[in-house]
């Protein structure tokens, strides 16, 4: 993890950097064990950021990939954040 470019935040700023081990460490980082349902997510963020398409809980709720509740209890404190973070993608701007 030493080589990966990371901002002040934690967010990678170079996604090309991103493995899933990369993501492990960061998931180990903010105290998450990554399961089978964590990295569905991780790779719907993904494929949504390579289309370019803004991140939000809403639509996260409307993808139908997982529920409101359990988004919060995969990545508790900041859902959105975390798993983006864990994804190596930018904080969504939706994000405070």
């Amino acid at each position: 993890m030493n080589n990966i470019k990371r901002n002040d935040q934690g967010y990678l700023t170079d996604f090309s950097q991103w493995t899933k081990e990369v993501g492990e460490e960061i998931a180990k980082e903010q105290n998450i064990e990554m399961t089978d349902k964590h990295w569905e997510v991780i790779s719907y963020l993904q494929d949504k950021h390579t289309k370019e398409e803004a991140l939000s809980i809403r639509g996260i709720k409307k993808s139908g990939i997982i529920n409101i509740k359990e988004f919060y209890n995969l990545f508790p404190g900041g859902p959105l954040k975390k798993s983006t973070m864990i994804a190596g993608i930018p904080k969504p701007k939706s994000c405070i």
